[in-house]
């Protein structure tokens, strides 16, 4: 009887378990990890049982993080981290990495202080970490979101097998202004997409199980609206409408938190004129209060320190008392938590309930991560040799650069190459290690590993038909004008000479990209254009191969060079990538993530602007009467969603299967596109609605869907999409999210140019 009762009792408690999980898939505010922010009893009782007996400055140690001498990623080290972390006076360490190195300082934490708590370890693992896969915006450009998610997850069984649990990505500001050089690290200027990218970098980091000693935290970073600084120069004041905020800067970090990510970091701009690590707007009521947010919030570097010569704090005290109020957590190598909250929680000034929150949520992902069983899982020898840099690795990170190349020109079918002519491979950038990996690529190694385009090329059609020459050389903080005209150029010439095709591989160097490199000028750095130019002369084929972390302004280039292809920096593998776009042994299927202005003049520049009341009209030619340049087109030289293939599409048969939306019923969109070129290809097929009227002015086309699909050559294929009441929703006059009755277009395309259109209504 009691075996029958126990039977019973087991199939009805199936029978709710089940039930629970079908309302947390159906109940958006729920996220994927239930894992770690589940109210888990024995996750409770351990942290219970913690705080009930540590020490204020036990407590204020874990909200330090300190970076070790391993690497160097900022300003300041403080050399004496290691006896710190022996006196329990600093809980987490950064730029350690590598199973024996921490390991080391593990046993620190765990054998020396009288509580044991384990040390959590952080590191840049932006776009790979020892396997460097392309900055995060030519990840972006693949339009491949299975593709970045295996990225992260590469990076994340990398990272973990030597000691990491945590990695400060992914950056998800939307950034629309090429200046700022920090374009490099995010995926670009929409909103839809950069939700997308967000959500499948924080699934590949962290994985279905934080437990799973392959999987890593997460870091949404930066909060908030940093890829709004004026005039694109980094760290510079954001001042924006709390409708733009929420328009545009604010949805990607709410995609994380709904993807479960587990941390978030504070950004260093200040936002409507509080700056952000202590604006209890963004951290408490937004974060917090309004999303539901469960894990820990980081600063970034000193961040806390730098509210002082912000201006609105007087001391480091006053801006420790203005941070830990807002909901920072976690001080990032600026020491003032470890300096003054203790005297501030002393005095009163901070209630220790403050602390104690921070401390729980530190401590409760280090329990997630399951630190407290075995402090050392992650610090694994065997799996760091098996696992880094492995063959298999490797190779998805050559197929990861191959599909974020973009195709902006190809007159006259110039590429792919032949194998069998006589290539001249000229530029700064085509032989030089450090360039292919770009910047923040953290533990990879800048010689040896990377492949150049010259080792690509060599070994894809033989040192015997490659000629090579830098022609000239870069340096970070050389303007167009500053290099000799000729230095260098009488080799590059001659080199030219004697081949069949030139081959121009030109652009950035790593660190003009990247934090703390922006930059006025968008053509190309020192004397490449000059160089271009003398080549252009000998009449010859010229393919540009640029190698850049953000967009340059290519008018003249894109008037005359035969090819350009845009690389991006493309990772340890790039070289090998780049020789099987060029030489045909892969079809480029990118798009830009990000506009390409024709001039320095239009930034900002982006496609879902606003039509102002004079928009520009064919056939009205009084310039008074339009919103345009005298000097330049308002068009973009390449618009967001662009890139060429080796192949051609048709967009043909639009169809709606129903006029109109309704709350209940959605509408199905599809079209039939047919490869009518000579290659299999894949294309990004691209969906747009735009709202006719609105409360508010919209913008004059939405991103909405995409799909990579692969069509063959002479295959059709018919795409569909589906539009929901959710996709019509935006912040209305009221500040109610919220879709209006009345009538949309549709547009699909390969870009956002897209010119196949239809309509429908919602009532």
């Amino acid at each position: 009887m009691k075996t029958k009762n126990a039977i019973f009792l087991a199939f009805i408690l199936g029978i709710v378990f089940i039930s629970l999980l079908a309302f947390n898939f159906n109940d958006k505010k729920e996220t994927a990890f239930e894992s770690w922010n589940a109210d888990d009893k024995a996750m409770n009782a351990k942290v219970d049982s913690l705080l009930s007996v540590m020490t204020l400055d036990e407590k204020i140690g874990q909200t330090v993080l300190l970076t070790s001498t391993r690497d160097v990623t900022g300003p300041s080290v403080n050399e004496n981290y290691e006896k710190l972390i022996k006196e329990g006076k600093v809980g987490n360490i950064f730029n350690a990495y590598e199973a024996s190195f921490t390991r080391n300082l593990q046993k620190m934490a765990v054998e020396n202080t009288r509580l044991g708590i384990p040390l959590l370890f952080g590191y840049d693992v932006i776009h790979g970490h020892k396997t460097i896969f392309p900055i995060s915006l030519g990840e972006s450009a693949s339009f491949d979101l299975q593709a970045i998610e295996n990225a992260a997850r590469i990076a994340a069984v990398e990272a973990s097998a030597e000691g990491l649990h945590w990695t400060f990505a992914p950056m998800v500001d939307v950034a629309r202004d090429p200046r700022w050089g920090r374009v490099s690290e995010g995926s670009g200027e929409d909103v839809y997409y950069s939700c997308e990218v967000a959500k499948a970098r924080v699934k590949g980091f962290q994985g279905e199980d934080l437990k799973a000693t392959n999987t890593i935290l997460a870091c949404a970073k930066h909060y908030a609206a940093y890829g709004a600084a004026q005039a694109g120069r980094d760290y510079h004041t954001v001042d924006v409408s709390d409708r733009e905020l929420r328009t545009t800067y604010l949805p990607p970090f709410k995609a994380t938190v709904d993807a479960g990510v587990a941390s978030f970091m504070t950004s260093f701009n200040e936002l409507n004129g509080v700056p952000a690590t202590g604006n209890k707007y963004l951290l408490k009521d937004i974060l917090r209060d309004e999303w539901g947010f469960k894990g820990f919030v980081v600063t970034d570097y000193q961040s806390i320190n730098e509210m002082v010569p912000h201006g609105i704090v007087k001391d480091e005290e006053e801006a420790v008392k203005l941070a830990i109020d807002a909901g920072v957590d976690m001080d990032l190598q600026g020491e003032v938590y470890s300096k003054h909250l203790k005297g501030l929680i002393e005095n009163g000034t901070v209630p220790v309930e403050k602390l104690d929150t921070a401390v729980r949520r530190i401590l409760e992902l280090k329990y997630a991560l399951g630190l407290f069983e075995d402090p050392y899982r992650y610090s694994d020898e065997d799996r760091q040799k098996k696992y880094v840099m492995s063959e298999g690795h490797l190779e998805a990170a050559r197929d990861m650069a191959r599909k974020s190349m973009v195709l902006l020109k190809n007159e006259n079918q110039t590429l792919p190459l032949s194998k069998n002519k006589k290539i001249a491979l000229i530029g700064p950038l085509s032989n030089t290690e450090r360039d292919m990996i770009g910047s923040w690529s953290g533990a990879g190694k800048h010689k040896d590993d990377p492949v150049t385009v010259l080792e690509g090329f060599v070994e894809m059609i033989g040192a015997e038909n490659v000629i090579h020459a830098e022609g000239t050389k870069l340096s970070r903080y050389m303007k167009r004008t500053d290099a000799p005209i000729t230095s260098g150029f009488s080799e590059a010439i001659a080199a030219a000479k004697k081949a069949d095709v030139i081959v121009a591989a030109m652009g950035e160097l790593q660190n003009m990209s990247g934090e703390a490199s922006c930059r006025t000028d968008l053509d190309l750095p020192g004397n490449q254009k000059e160089l271009l130019k003398e080549l252009k002369k000998l009449n010859k084929p010229i393919v540009l191969v640029l190698l850049s972390g953000r967009p340059l302004t290519l008018e003249w280039e894109d008037n005359n060079m035969d090819a350009i292809l845009e690389a991006w920096f493309p990772g340890t593998m790039g070289g090998h990538a780049i020789a099987d776009i060029v030489f045909g042994d892969a079809v480029p299927s990118g798009k830009l993530p990000l506009t390409f202005p024709r001039s320095l003049g239009q930034v900002p520049l982006y496609y879902n602007m606003k039509n102002t009341g004079r928009p520009i009209k064919p056939n009205v030619k009084i310039n008074t009467y339009k919103s345009m340049y005298l000097d330049n087109p308002n068009t973009p030289l390449y618009p967001f969603g662009y890139g060429l293939s080796y192949t051609t599409f048709e967009y043909k048969d639009l169809k709606l299967s129903n006029d109109q939306i309704t709350n209940e019923k959605g509408i199905k969109v599809s079209v039939d596109v047919t490869n009518t070129g000579n290659y299999d290809g894949e294309e990004v097929v691209q969906l747009y609605i735009k709202d006719i009227v609105g409360s508010v002015t919209r913008p004059v086309k939405e991103l909405k869907g995409f799909q990579k699909v692969l069509i063959r050559k002479g295959e059709t294929k018919t795409i569909a999409f589906n539009l929901s009441i959710e996709d019509l929703k935006f912040y209305d006059i009221d500040m109610n999210f919220v879709a209006e009755k009345g009538d949309f277009k549709v547009f699909v395309g390969g870009d956002s140019e897209a010119k196949l259109t239809s309509g429908f209504s919602y009532n």
